[in-house]
């Protein structure tokens, strides 16, 4: 399955500045795979060292967080729309 995959500004480094690419997949953890097989580096700012999305990382598949679906094996429907958005803190 193919997906596109939104790509928030902190991590273009690792896509040549693009803001969307596309990626194979059935699953999200092999649509990360993908992801790290053509963009080396990326993986590791989106999974934390057990594996796992990084908690302040969310990544949804169309409109549904992975968080509240199943995780890494949520699966990716061909032409699906994922994005990587790195949650924002902040205060008065």
């Amino acid at each position: 399955m193919s997906a596109s995959v939104r790509v928030p500004t902190i991590l273009r480094t690792y896509t040549d500045d693009a803001s969307e690419v596309e990626a194979k997949g059935s699953t999200l953890a092999e649509l990360l795979d993908d992801l790290e097989a053509n963009y080396p580096g990326i993986r590791a700012r989106i999974l934390d060292d057990n594996g796992k999305v990084r908690r302040f990382v969310n990544v949804y598949v169309g409109d549904e967080d992975v968080r509240f679906e199943k995780g890494l094996q949520t699966e990716i429907a061909d032409g699906a729309k994922v994005s990587i958005i790195p949650a924002v803190a902040g205060g008065c």
